[in-house]
């Protein structure tokens, strides 16, 4: 679907199809970039490309230009049907059926030519008609790729390939109906071959037959490893439910939902879409979204996402967000485009992609003319050119950046981590300082009940029960955060009578026929309740760490104190941990007084702390930080850490916070537990250091066999083995961040 961007750009993204490697990625992106206005970005191993272009220009034209390369293009293809989920499995089964081919007639060619007993007379013959249908049936499609590229005056990896093999084939087809084939010899290093006996040259059919075997095989693997690559994002695409029982009883396709719907969600049913539950409380299994294995509990007012679980009771839920706008699709479509993005180290190996095979060419007839003039005979230049044509390998390159952040990005999706592009990768090398936000981030954001001290001869449950009756039937926070943790701790609380509010001191009222008074120490006192030591000294050092102490009487005796507090994550003290771990220095940042914030650091293990900034001013404590040379991460959730987030070298937001700061950062962290915050970091490094182990590689296996290849060093079917490897073991390498945990 064609979107519309704010500076009056179009930007789509289309699906290539004709694609061998990074070379036609590389010439693609050339040509649309050529056109006027016109910004494009191939990616080779999704095979998709992402275009900005003007309003005077039409997606067909596009279309247009890629066909003109020699290749095909289309707009995005609906959303899959169930029935259609099979079809990329399908499109290896050709490439399946020639590799078959072409392994199965080739065994026998290539044991015939290197175990010298199996040679009967004329067995090259026999050799001729097995080889003949790899080179031309199995290996047809490096043919064709190669001719269309002729065509239109360009050259790519089949072209090396095609000429290789069919080099291979045409000459030994020369050296068999011109002479006839004698005995077993060897002309140069690891190179069996048949020496015909009027000196003239050998026959290379086990070459053209294995080379074109093991570039299939190596086509075969990188495509399946490609598609395993992309696993993540289609099961995050396809997590989603089908269908959605309404309240009224009907049930319709989810993509009838619209916002404000009610339906029903039964136990063990996916949500259908964002919503908000109505009716009935339930726990709520996330972990296929957000990595989270505890199911989260949830009741009347609680939002829900869509593709959770509902792993406990009925519930009725009112949608609020329905197709692309859901988190799902959001999440789906923040990894989609960090994978069609590409690391600055990438366009290196792109521009090097684009001048490779021409270079590869000229050295290969460079080399025919070298050995040709050392007069070591036609067939050890034949052979070292060959193997030249065929060891050179652009594909590693092309593979190295993109398919690594296939799998980093798709793995970061599983574990609830959401990484925005290549750059961000970059950026988590170099960062030493982290800021935390202390509300939602650090702590939950939000009043708990956190310790209860009773007087001698009450009991907390009893404490609890009084107390939290009457603070149920209070509208204020503080008052919801006692009721709440009562009723978790104690269960079912009775219902008071004869409640009043008493402004600015507290509640009072009946409970279970005990006059009950709850709030400050004043309101006690003008009861003549009075705290005794231990309990007045319990609340002078809650009031001491900023947190919030409600005194608690009936019957003429004070009986407890309460303390609620912005309580810290259970989790947090691990994360910061993890974060010291990862060489980053952590600083809490907070509106709140300087105690409060003293208490949570050192509560959490966090040494420095900035205290009393006022959300506006956030920015310039991140600036200032810059500004004596640190590199920072801003780890945030609110609307007020927008700003902060985009200033900072590296902005994580925490997804349970505003989509403006979500908006803003370069990671999001789909749920709330800051340790996720050290598992974003470790995975795009490891993400970043296999991209550069995979370009290392490519290029230093490149560097290393071209020159091995032309001095004769090489035989041709070693030559393709290798190049093939050279492939397979980049996405192999890539693969292995499937395991990251």
């Amino acid at each position: 679907m064609t979107q519309v961007t704010d500076d009056r750009q179009n930007a789509v993204e289309l699906s290539i199809g004709g694609m061998t490697c990074a070379s036609c990625a590389n010439r693609i992106e050339r040509k649309l970039n050529k056109m006027d206005g016109v910004t494009a970005t191939v990616n080779y191993a999704t095979e998709k490309a992402k275009v900005t272009f003007p309003e005077d220009v039409d997606p067909q034209q596009l279309i247009a230009e890629v066909e003109k390369a020699g290749y095909t293009a289309a707009l995005p293809a609906p959303p899959r049907t169930e029935a259609a989920e099979q079809e990329p499995e399908d499109e290896l089964q050709p490439l399946r059926h020639r590799l078959i081919t072409s392994v199965v007639l080739s065994v026998p060619v290539v044991a015939m030519a290197m175990v010298p007993p199996l040679q009967f007379t004329n067995w090259q013959w026999l050799s001729l008609v097995l080889a003949a249908p790899v080179v031309a049936y199995a290996g047809w499609p490096f043919h064709k790729a190669a001719w269309t590229n002729l065509r239109h005056g360009a050259a790519t990896m089949d072209t090396l390939i095609s000429v290789g093999t069919l080099a291979a084939l045409g000459w030994s087809l020369w050296a068999l109906f011109v002479g006839t084939a004698g005995t077993p010899g060897m002309t140069h290093p690891f190179t069996f071959t048949i020496e015909r006996t009027d000196g003239s040259g050998n026959i290379y059919l086990e070459t053209a037959a294995a080379v074109t075997a093991f570039i299939l095989a190596g086509r075969y693997f990188e495509a399946r490893s490609k598609r395993r690559a992309g696993s993540a994002l289609r099961a995050l695409l396809e997590l989603g439910a089908k269908d959605v029982e309404l309240a009224d009883g009907r049930r319709v396709p989810v993509e009838q939902l619209t916002a404000g719907d009610r339906f029903v969600v039964r136990p063990g049913e996916k949500i259908a879409t964002d919503g908000v539950v109505e009716e009935g409380s339930s726990a709520v299994d996330a972990s296929m979204l957000t990595g989270e294995s505890v199911p989260v509990e949830v009741g009347v007012g609680d939002a829900v996402t869509g593709a959770t679980v509902n792993a406990g009771g009925r519930l009725i839920v009112r949608a609020t967000r329905v197709g692309a706008d859901t988190q799902l699709a959001q999440m789906a479509k923040l990894v989609e485009e960090a994978q069609t993005g590409k690391a600055q180290v990438q366009r290196l190996a792109d521009r090097i992609s684009g001048v490779f095979v021409p270079i590869v060419i000229a050295l290969a007839l460079g080399t025919l003319g070298f050995w040709l003039g050392t007069g070591d005979g036609v067939g050890a230049a034949f052979t070292a050119a060959v193997a030249v044509l065929i060891i050179a390998c652009p594909c590693a390159l092309g593979l190295a950046t993109p398919t690594a952040l296939l799998v980093g990005t798709g793995r970061g999706a599983q574990l609830g981590i959401l990484i925005k592009g290549p750059e961000v990768l970059e950026s988590t090398r170099k960062i030493n300082t982290v800021v935390l936000d202390k509300t939602g981030t650090v702590t939950e954001g939000r009043m708990t009940l956190t310790a209860v001290h009773v007087a001698e001869g009450a009991s907390e449950e009893e404490v609890l029960r009084l107390a939290g009756a009457l603070e149920y039937a209070s509208e204020h926070p503080i008052a919801q955060a006692i009721a709440k943790g009562a009723a978790a701790r104690v269960g079912e609380l009775p219902a008071p009578e004869d409640f009043a509010n008493v402004e600015g001191l507290g509640v009072q009222g009946i409970v279970d026929g005990h006059a009950v008074l709850v709030g400050r120490p004043r309101l006690l006192e003008e009861w003549s309740q009075h705290l005794p030591a231990d309990l007045e000294r319990d609340l002078h050092e809650a009031q001491a760490g900023g947190r919030t102490a409600v005194a608690v009487g009936w019957d003429g005796q004070a009986r407890a104190v309460l303390v609620v507090a912005d309580a810290v994550k259970p989790t947090s003290k691990e994360a910061i941990a993890q974060l010291r771990a990862l060489g980053l220095t952590p600083v809490l940042l907070t509106g709140d007084n300087e105690a409060v914030a003293e208490t949570v650091a050192a509560e959490v293990g966090i040494d420095e702390v900035i205290a009393e900034v006022l959300p506006a001013d956030k920015v310039d404590v991140v600036k200032r930080l810059q500004s004596e040379g640190k590199v920072v991460a801003m780890v945030g959730d609110g609307v007020n850490d927008a700003a902060a987030l985009a200033q900072a070298d590296l902005g994580l937001a925490m997804g349970t916070g505003t989509d403006a700061a979500i908006e803003a950062s370069d990671l999001t962290l789909v749920r709330g537990d800051l340790r996720v915050a050290a598992d974003a970091i470790r995975l795009s490094r490891k993400t970043l250091s296999t991209i550069k182990g995979n370009l290392f590689w490519a290029f230093a296996y490149n560097v290393a066999a071209l020159p091995l290849a032309a001095l004769g060093l090489l035989n041709p079917m070693i030559a393709g083995a290798a190049m093939a490897f050279s492939s397979v073991f980049v996405v192999s390498n890539s693969l292995r961040l499937r395991r990251f945990k």
